[in-house]
């Protein structure tokens, strides 16, 4: 990495309305004293109006207004330059947010297949079902769609010459041909020729079927031109004006003729829960809100990248840290590219990696983003010794006796199921495409299809496969991977015939050619890497709780610990292949905090004290317990929450608590609530904190837990200090955080408390005193002031030569 300034050590900063560039410039003073080279932010494109943490952007050409725009931006940029401090930053290449503030995607849900921006979104225009062709489902009505609008919650409206499709905080535009009705009936009852021959040539635009590209500029002009007439009728003419408003008053009136309005747009309107099995682009995982970008197009990563590919070239930032690769159609092509508008620019990748599985040597990248750091590290502080004993503790008082494996391929199938039915659906078309067109084949049925694509994809052993349909590329490691696949899917499913199986192997290891086997094998590694994350990551991990700290993003629960010579040999590694790649310890994505995790994993360290406890908590606190609730996992996933966050109050811990239910997916879920099932589990947890005696017990229980915790955290950080590599610090673990999940790892950070106790440390004080002051987290900040100060002197011995 050959940036502007030198790279060494990472602050990383979660930007949102309220802690913008202004307040972000503030800390450079502090940053620069305490050790870090560069500022790593947030994503910081405009985002969906309120946005938490800016991954929803809906316009990449422009700044977040609500952060400050381009002018605090610039202020921003400069005042890092003062203090010698470099900027990285945290892009989404794979997905916008959908809503009134994205032109591209209201273009698309305006004109169809005839938009300028068509192409720029993973739609399915010509779907199986020919209800849905040419059509973008939008699934954001709350009851089924006959229902919302015989109620009378859709609506059109007028604003000043500009019309709108209005279901409650939903705006949506309305397709230009539809409005010729609206404008004769009101051109009718003003006698007024201008409407009449506006209505006229607006029916006459070329439709939205149309994609020759004569067609589409004509459409666009000419629309352009219709809209401005529109508007200026309807400014000097208040009859017109009054005229609209009374068409649109009586089709609001008659479902009958909203609806024909309705049926003529580019988009259906649908019951949410459609988005599940019929949605026809491809999502961000299973967000409706978030649709995926075709960056692999020259045009749409130029249009998407052309702002920060200027601030690469201006020197504003030194990198980019590039979020959720496997979602791209061809993450490989997509780096070469980013790498070749900024050679000098250093480059991760958020690619979560499998124990065992290595970086891609051929991307042109300076590593991934840490998670695999993370693991190592951690689990190097999980005593191997208390396996047998911490395994049978879980299986006692859980009464689960699955093994992580196990859990992980049914989370995952459910994952298929439910929330990503419509993109296994979408493969499924393909495969039947595929199938027909060949007699050995053609007599499956869709659901077989179906069956074995949602067998292999639940199956597969990492994220993705990065098999280079269009080249004919594809390497060993993917290779076995699609046949270790292949082989659990048979052997789950032996009612499906192997030879399907084979077929489908064939397929993913472009044995067989074509243009839709091409794009079938493409797709399915799209979809795998959103299986896992949301299978295993978003579900399984709230399942098998064996050990909470090593339930964490790139690691796999099954493997209790790491030894040291597995964490040399990963450093080794790591500085004769990717010395510039990022550690980290806690994220914005992480599960628990690098302080929650060292905690529970010194459980590990006092196995016999952990099982007097559990064993006692859960004999006294049986009497509030009602009809069983909750059961025994949660309860133990519980222990284990205030093991590693306590102190926590109410609001936190049932905030987090309702998360875990609703994510495990077993008694309570996201898209079906069981209210009884909730209550009854924040109610105990309620319950326990209002209970002197537990909570006394508990912090008799925690002290010698804390103070271990304390050193392992102490220890890994050093280590994250000092490996092979860039390290990134997350906003305010400089002291204790015993932050949860995300939102909870995302709240604002008292930087004056933290600044104000550096300002002890440079004035002097002695380890005695320091260590006297443990609870306040001064160790933390002392040893990453005085690691980040020794990089900063001695970067060849670190491997950071910039």
């Amino acid at each position: 990495a050959t940036g502007l300034h030198q790279l060494r050590e990472l602050h990383r900063l979660q930007l949102r309305p309220g802690f913008g560039f202004a307040e972000a410039s503030a800390l450079a003073p502090y940053l620069a004293r305490l050790g870090v080279s560069h500022v790593y932010s947030s994503p910081y494109l405009q985002a969906a109006p309120d946005s938490a943490h800016g991954y929803d952007v809906v316009d990449p050409r422009r700044v977040n207004r609500q952060l400050g725009g381009g002018p605090a931006h610039r202020r921003f940029s400069r005042v890092l330059g003062r203090y010698d401090l470099g900027q990285v930053l945290d892009i989404v290449p794979n997905h916008m947010a959908i809503g009134p503030e994205n032109p591209w995607w209201q273009d698309v849900l305006e004109n169809g297949p005839a938009s300028r921006y068509a192409r720029y979104f993973d739609v399915e225009w010509d779907p199986p079902e020919a209800f849905l062709r040419n059509i973008v489902l939008v699934p954001i009505l709350g009851d089924h769609y006959g229902r919302v609008l015989e109620a009378g919650e859709i609506r059109l409206v007028h604003e000043a010459g500009v019309f709108r499709i209005r279901y409650y905080e939903h705006d949506l535009p309305v397709a230009p041909r539809s409005l010729d009705g609206v404008l004769e009936d009101a051109a009718a009852r003003v006698d007024s020729d201008e409407l009449a021959f506006i209505a006229h040539a607006l029916a006459a635009l070329p439709p939205p079927t149309s994609t020759d590209r004569r067609d589409v500029v004509r459409r666009h002009r000419d629309q352009e031109v219709l809209r401005g007439l529109l508007v200026r009728q309807v400014e000097r003419d208040a009859a017109a004006a009054a005229a609209i408003d009374a068409a649109v008053a009586a089709i609001n009136a008659d479902p009958d003729a909203l609806d024909a309005l309705l049926a003529r747009q580019n988009y259906r309107l649908a019951f949410w829960r459609a988005a599940g099995r019929d949605l026809g682009y491809r999502r961000f995982f299973d967000v409706s809100s978030l649709v995926g970008l075709r960056v692999e197009y020259d045009d749409v990563f130029t249009d998407s990248h052309g702002l920060i590919l200027r601030w690469l070239a201006d020197g504003v930032l030194d990198g980019l840290r590039i979020d959720h690769p496997d979602g791209l159609y061809a993450p490989a092509t997509y780096l070469h590219r980013l790498r070749q508008a900024t050679p000098r620019g250093w480059l991760v990748v958020e690619k979560i990696l499998r124990p065992g599985e290595s970086l891609r040597p051929d991307w042109p990248v300076d590593g991934t983003t840490g998670y695999d750091f993370l693991d190592l590290v951690g689990g190097l502080f999980i005593d191997p010794a208390s396996e047998a004993a911490l395994t049978t503790l879980y299986h006692e008082v859980t009464g689960a006796t699955a093994e992580f494996a196990e859990v992980s391929r049914e989370a995952r199938r459910q994952a298929l199921h439910a929330s990503l039915g419509s993109d296994l659906n979408r493969l499924t078309a393909r495969f039947l495409e595929i199938c027909e067109g060949d007699r050995r084949y053609r007599d499956f049925t869709r659901h077989e299809l179906h069956e074995a694509l949602r067998e292999v994809a639940s199956a597969m052993p990492v994220y993705r496969t990065y098999v280079r349909a269009q080249a004919g590329e594809i390497a060993p490691d993917d290779v076995a991977a699609i046949d270790r696949a292949l082989a659990a899917a048979g052997e789950t499913r032996p009612d499906l015939d192997p030879e399907l199986f084979g077929y489908l192997g064939a397929i993913l290891r472009l044995e067989v050619r074509g243009a839709a086997e091409a794009d079938l094998a493409m797709r399915f590694q799209q979809l795998t890497g959103a299986v896992m994350a949301k299978g295993e990551e978003d579900t399984a991990f709230y399942r098998y709780v064996r050990l909470l700290a090593r339930n964490e993003v790139g690691g796999d629960p099954a493997r209790w610990s790491v030894g040291p010579a597995e964490f040399h040999a990963a450093n080794a590694a790591r500085l004769a292949h990717w010395p510039a790649s990022m550690l980290t310890t806690s994220t914005h994505d992480t599960k628990r905090s690098e302080d929650v995790r060292a905690r529970i994993g010194a459980l590990s360290q006092f196995p016999d004290a952990w099982r007097e406890a559990v064993g006692r908590w859960f004999l006294r606190n049986a009497r509030y317990r009602v009809g069983g609730l909750p059961d025994a996992s949660t309860e133990y996933l519980l222990y284990q929450t205030l093991v590693g966050a306590w102190p926590i109050d109410r609001e936190r811990l049932e905030a987090y608590l309702l998360k875990a239910a609703r994510e495990a997916k077993e008694r309570t879920s996201w898209t079906a609530p069981d209210e009884a099932y909730e209550g009854a589990v924040l109610r105990f947890a309620g319950t326990l904190l209002d209970d002197p005696t537990f909570v006394g017990d508990l912090e008799a229980f925690l002290a010698p837990v804390i103070r271990a915790g304390r050193l392992d955290s102490l220890s890994q950080t050093l280590l994250r200090l000092t490996s092979p590599g860039i390290p990134d610090t997350y906003q305010g673990t400089e002291l204790w955080d015993l932050s949860l999940v995300d939102p909870d790892n995302r709240r604002p950070v008292d930087f004056e408390l933290r600044d104000r106790l550096l300002g002890e440390l440079e004035a002097g004080l002695d380890p005695t005193d320091i260590l006297a002051r443990m609870d306040e987290g001064l160790p933390k900040l002392w040893v990453i002031r005085q690691a980040m100060h020794l990089r900063r002197r001695w970067p060849a011995v670190f491997g950071a030569d910039g």
